[in-house]
């Protein structure tokens, strides 16, 4: 994944989605990993920190009464549980920081990625505010593999992000540029109601993917900053828990029942459960392969 990178992003959004999805193809949509007959996720995504210092209107962050600034944070001791466990299983596969919360406020962050990085990829997602030149040359000198920056305010913060690299003496490909800038029409290209929670931009209709498939929880993980593991990364109300990574084991919790139904039913495109029932995101995009081997680890018991 190190070598994956675009600091161009064209000003079309549908080019640019196009940009990045092929970016990430390399880690998620690659061959399945499997251990004891059971296909492993090859993306896990981190909320290190419950947070955020931007109240986008496409985010749920803009209602405190829906997800409000607790200022929780991931623990070390989580941290090296996690790794205990996905050695265990010989996970081979990668990791984002995102989650409920801009990453880059976690005052801890740096140990957390050389923790993690000594194993597996790291991508850091971020609005990209925290960032100077003390803390990229610190990010930079890290195990983390890519920061990618989501850019709201306009193209000027292309020139900006640009000259960061520049004055801080890092490789041009370790920043990730990616423009959310957008307000009209094209805004709905990049964005979802979070499983029902928000309204911004003319988004597509929910009714029209109420019977399509979603392979999210073939090939992710979810992680919140206290281990409580949730579906995907669009149930920003957190409302179902698939259980806790300091009370079971990793591997336990992704081959759980509760995990096998969700997956179950998206599988055949039944949207029928909370939160599903009112997401409207394409779940299709990535993750073809885990799905498919999924289907056959099941047929063969």
């Amino acid at each position: 994944m190190s070598n994956i990178g675009h600091n161009n992003p064209p000003l079309d959004p549908k080019k640019a989605i196009e940009k990045n999805i092929e970016r990430k193809k390399t880690i998620l949509d690659r061959d399945p990993q499997f251990y004891n007959e059971v296909p492993l996720p090859s993306w896990i995504e981190l909320s290190l920190i419950d947070v955020c210092n931007r109240t986008c209107s496409f985010c749920p962050k803009s209602d405190p009464t829906v997800a409000p600034d607790t200022y929780n944070k991931m623990e070390i001791v989580l941290i090296k549980k996690l790794i205990k466990d996905l050695k265990k299983i010989n996970f081979q596969g990668a990791f984002s920081f995102c989650g409920y919360g801009e990453p880059l406020l976690h005052p801890n962050i740096i140990e957390i990625s050389n923790a993690l990085g000594e194993f597996w990829a790291i991508e850091v997602v971020t609005n990209g505010d925290p960032l100077n030149i003390e803390n990229i040359i610190k990010l930079y000198n890290s195990k983390i593999t890519k920061v990618v920056v989501s850019m709201y305010d306009g193209p000027e913060q292309l020139s900006q992000f640009k000259k960061l690299m520049k004055d801080a003496n890092i490789p041009d490909n370790f920043l990730v540029l990616r423009d959310r800038w957008h307000k009209g029409e094209e805004f709905s290209d990049y964005i979802t109601n979070r499983a029902g929670t928000v309204t911004s931009g003319k988004q597509v209709e929910v009714a029209k993917l109420s019977n399509k498939k979603c392979f999210y929880p073939a090939y992710h993980a979810q992680i919140d900053w206290n281990g409580d593991c949730y579906l995907c990364p669009h149930d920003w109300q957190r409302r179902n828990t698939l259980g806790n990574i300091m009370q079971k084991e990793f591997f336990e919790l992704w081959n759980s029942k509760i995990w096998n139904n969700y997956r179950k039913t998206l599988f055949d495109g039944k949207r029928q459960k909370s939160p599903c029932l009112q997401c409207n995101c394409d779940g299709t995009v990535h993750g073809s392969k885990h799905y498919n081997a999924w289907l056959a680890a099941w047929n063969k018991k």
